[in-house]
Formats: C-alpha cells, sequence, structure tokens
C-alpha cells in the first residue's frame, strides 16, 4: 500500500513536472513613437525621438474628446474622441504639448539630432 502511494505521488510529480505549457499570447503591440490618449493623460509624458520620426497620438479615452496642441502651434490635431493623429518632426528641439478642453493634460516630445 505504501509503495503505490509513494509510486503515485512520483508519478504525479513527474507529470506535473514535464508537462508542457503553452506561452501566453504577447500583449498587445504598441507601436514605435506613440502616444496614447486615454484615462486624461498622454502616455508617455515624455517621448524621446530622432529628427525626421514621426510619432503617432491614440485617442482611446472612452468616448472623452482631446486633441493634442503644440504650445508653439507647430502641429495641432482635431478634437477627437477616437482615431490617430500624426506629425513628424524635421528639426530638433523639445515640443511641449497639451489638450486644449483638459489644459492640465500636458506632455512634451524631445527630438534629437
Amino acid at each position: 500500500m505504501k509503495a503505490f502511494g509513494l509510486l503515485a505521488v512520483l508519478t504525479i510529480t513527474l507529470t506535473a513536472c514535464s508537462t508542457a505549457t503553452t506561452p501566453a499570447a504577447p500583449a498587445e503591440s504598441v507601436a514605435e513613437n506613440q502616444v496614447t490618449v486615454a484615462d486624461r493623460m498622454y502616455s508617455p509624458k515624455t517621448l524621446t525621438i530622432s529628427v525626421g520620426d514621426t510619432v503617432t497620438w491614440v485617442f482611446a479615452d472612452r468616448g472623452m474628446a482631446h486633441n493634442v496642441v503644440a504650445d508653439d502651434n507647430s502641429f495641432r490635431s482635431q478634437i477627437m474622441e477616437t482615431g490617430q493623429f500624426t506629425h513628424t518632426f524635421d528639426t530638433a528641439g523639445t515640443f511641449t504639448y497639451h489638450c486644449t478642453p483638459h489644459p492640465d493634460m500636458t506632455a512634451s516630445i524631445v527630438v534629437e539630432p
């Protein structure tokens, strides 16, 4: 009887150790140079890119309308609830921006040469 119990434990242990597992599905990928507009914030708050790169803002705040407006007026999106806005940065510098309906929403793009 003891031998049977020991054999059962050994079998279960070996089976558990050798059972193949399926890897988890990868998380939904985020595009390179993407800013998410959600939860009344821009994420990431600061994004560093190179001259010539394009940034994509993805609006996903469950029906709340936002926009993206450069403090120096070099770019501006429409007020949007969903969808995307893109802008290509051709000069180096730091570009701060905000949301006109929600002035507390601010962020920046750092463009390196």
